[in-house]
């Protein structure tokens, strides 16, 4: 296991997690919003690769884990173009699985229109796109509303955490609607979500599933399943699925 780091320029280095196996492909898991490299689920995936002989690749984005920016300056179109660099600087030409968590699966969905041919399946876990514009700005207060207009930033509870939503984020959110939008590629996929998930609602699997037309589709309904699905039980279901998709 070998964290490296990337550099984007002079002053942005993007830390990731790789695992490097010779023409094999690649197992490529990014993580959710807010989320790092230090969880369950990227070391458990790279535990995977290692053992079924794929190599393996995660990215924490900019203003993520011991990436360097500010989280605040981040949003959907400069973590989708960081991790579309990383695949092109160290995936190459070689084939590779996706794994998007949350907001990671807006990411994965992102790049399909850039290496369509080179991804061979994809793994959905409490899949989130379009999530700042349905499940934060739908539902914010007037006086949300207009203090994220006023200051351009609001900090929102939400559990045990406080997020720094930008209203920079949320106009980028827009300019990346991926959910009207159709996949043609033939591959397999797998959408895994927790039926107590308290974050996103079990229907965004669902509107995933859409977007593809050709695709070998399932959905996975978590019995008391929460949003993370990081539990040594729920770990071990994920890698069970993934293996069916491999």
């Amino acid at each position: 296991m070998k964290y490296k780091y990337y550099n984007l320029s002079k002053s942005k280095k993007i830390r990731y997690l790789i695992h490097e196996k010779k023409n094999r492909p690649y197992i490529v898991f990014l993580h959710g919003f807010m989320s790092d490299l230090e969880g369950k689920k990227p070391k458990h995936f790279l535990k995977f690769a290692v053992k079924k002989n794929y190599s393996f690749l995660a990215l924490e984005y900019s203003g993520h884990g011991k990436s360097s920016g500010k989280f605040t300056s981040g949003n959907i179109s400069k973590w989708t173009n960081e991790t579309s660099i990383l695949i092109k600087k160290i995936i190459k030409k070689n084939n590779f699985i996706l794994i998007g968590s949350s907001m990671g699966a807006w990411i994965s969905l992102n790049q399909f229109k850039i290496f369509k041919n080179q991804i061979k399946g994809f793994l959905g876990i409490g899949s989130a796109p379009e999530f700042l514009e349905n499940l934060m700005w739908k539902k914010f207060t007037k006086n949300m509303k207009k203090e994220i207009t006023g200051e351009g930033v609001i900090n929102l509870k939400h559990g045990k955490y406080e997020y720094p939503i930008t209203l920079q984020l949320i106009k980028d959110g827009r300019k990346n609607k991926i959910l009207k939008k159709i996949i043609n590629q033939k591959l397999n996929i797998t959408m895994v979500h927790g039926e107590k998930d308290e974050s996103v609602p079990v229907t965004y699997s669902r509107k995933v599933l859409k977007l593809f037309k050709k695709a070998q589709k399932k959905l996975v309904i978590v019995k008391n399943g929460d949003h993370s699905l990081s539990s040594k039980k729920w770990l071990k279901m994920l890698t069970k699925e993934l293996n069916l998709i491999l």
